[in-house]
């Protein structure tokens, strides 16, 4: 059986587009569900599109993310180079469509760029070039001519104008075309660099590359692969188009939609194998329906037929309802080194910050949850209406609440062990003995503590925490408030 290759292509553009790490994903996935290769490409083809830094910042991208190539410019196999600009260098790509055109599959195209634009036509309000075939027609002497002339040129895919040119599809099936809707594509252009598709072509051929995985966007350029693929006599790998990918408006995944890319999420505070994990039900889903998988768990589960052909929706809820069960999920450590950053933005006082830390580990979806409204009353007492000490579940009162805290501030201050056990049994003794539930004796403590309605933690771990004397000044404090 043929073992399986699949590459990841990307253009070093920027960064990483959420739909790219998609295609990139199951391209790696599809590999190593059958123990198959998965190699890194970089197309640099289209040079005024290329950015500084890129290619370094899709390193650190498939790094981050878990998925490493078996063979990439940085790791080379037999099949290298393994970026374009290098392989043009070599001159591999004009060798191949000069083959072409001395096979009649290709010709040189001399057109200005007045006499293209001259071509232009809208369709359904947008503006379209379908070639002529102009320069088909010109003799060998012309051609001849022209080039010893330094005149500039292209080299054109020659593709009939009559018939159907049908393609397979894993996701889609068979897939007919009218040849006459294909264009004369470009195969090289007026700079020397081969054009996207051709120089696809050639390197996915020469890389032993058995399953192509891309963007439903591309469906229609796929006729003209197969053509060059058939005009070499070269076999067709097999395509798996993923659908598209939307927001929550059903409207195509924007760059400026603030989450599109793999490092806006985690600039956000994501957890990159959450990222993953989401991106991956982007499309597809496991027969067994499971949503947390890690990398691993993908790789045993995923199997290509099962990607939907519908759009996707990126659904931001679902990515931080993931992203906090990775967090619940962490070891401590390793949580508390991502989670330290962000509390230490807002508690400067010497406080148990580990202790906080735990507090809030199962009440984040991301890490920027640990945020001033959650955690800042560790540091300072906020202003806050008397009005939170009443509540109808704990049955407290303005006036129950302040006769409370009257009885408990003398015992917590008699109180030498202010754990949060301690403390408990503290407190829940004094509630047996007057008859009080337990959320009765706690809110009102909690409230003159936290000056908040929504706390991380009970009345009495909160005192641990603070510590006896901020602990006593607070209840004072907050007896005061009920008396004025």
């Amino acid at each position: 059986m043929m073992k399986i290759r699949t590459r990841y292509a990307p253009s070093p553009t920027g960064r990483m587009h959420v739909g790219n790490l998609r295609t990139a994903l199951y391209a790696y996935l599809i590999a190593k569900h059958e123990g198959g290769d998965f190699l890194l490409r970089i197309e640099d083809t289209d040079q005024e599109r290329f950015v500084e830094g890129a290619v370094e910042l899709i390193n650190e991208t498939l790094a981050d993310t878990g998925l490493i190539p078996d063979e990439s410019p940085d790791k080379p196999g037999d099949c290298g180079p393994y970026v374009q600009s290098e392989r043009r260098a070599q001159g591999i790509y004009m060798k191949y469509a000069k083959q072409l055109v001395d096979e009649g599959k290709a010709y040189y195209c001399f057109c200005t760029k007045e006499r293209l634009e001259s071509l232009k036509t809208v369709v359904n309000g947008e503006e379209i070039m379908h070639y002529d075939k102009h320069c088909l027609s010109l003799s060998k002497e012309e051609i001849e001519a022209n080039l010893a002339a330094g005149m500039p040129y292209v080299i054109r895919q020659n593709n009939p104008t009559e018939g159907t040119t049908t393609f397979h599809d894993e996701l889609y099936g068979d897939v007919t075309v009218d040849n006459a809707e294909l264009d004369d594509m470009v195969l090289i252009k007026s700079d020397g660099y081969p054009t996207y598709n051709f120089a696809n072509v050639i390197d996915d051929h020469l890389m032993g590359i058995t399953h192509v995985v891309r963007g439903n966007e591309y469906l229609s350029s796929s006729p003209k692969y197969n053509r060059l693929y058939e005009a070499f006599g070269w076999e067709i790998p097999k395509y798996v188009h993923c659908p598209l990918i939307t927001d929550e408006n059903h409207k195509k995944l924007s760059k400026r939609s603030g989450h599109a890319s793999f490092e806006d999420l985690i600039d956000q505070g994501f957890v990159a194998e959450a990222v993953v994990n989401f991106v991956a039900l982007l499309g597809w889903s496991p027969e067994d329906n499971e949503e947390i998988m890690s990398l691993q768990d993908l790789i045993e589960k995923f199997d290509y037929h099962r990607i939907s052909k519908s759009p996707a929706v990126f659904d931001m809820e679902k990515l931080r309802w993931m992203d906090g069960e990775y967090i619940k999920a962490m070891d401590f450590d390793s949580y508390y080194e991502r989670a330290l950053p962000y509390i230490q933005k807002i508690i400067t006082k010497p406080l148990d910050l580990r202790h906080i830390a735990t507090m809030v580990k199962t009440r984040i979806e991301i890490f920027p949850d640990i945020n001033e409204e959650m955690i800042g009353f560790f540091e300072t007492l906020p202003k806050y209406s008397t009005d939170l000490y009443v509540n109808k579940k704990s049955k407290t009162t303005l006036e129950n609440s302040l006769a409370l805290l009257r009885e408990v501030q003398p015992l917590l201050s008699a109180q030498e062990d202010f754990s949060n056990d301690a403390l408990f049994e503290l407190l829940s003794a004094y509630g047996k003995e007057k008859g009080y539930k337990t959320g009765f004796v706690m809110w009102p403590i909690r409230i003159a503590l936290s000056g908040r309605q929504m706390t991380p933690a009970g009345a009495t771990e909160i005192m641990e925490v603070l510590g006896k004397e901020e602990s006593l000044q607070r209840i004072a404090e907050g007896i005061r408030r009920l008396e004025a």
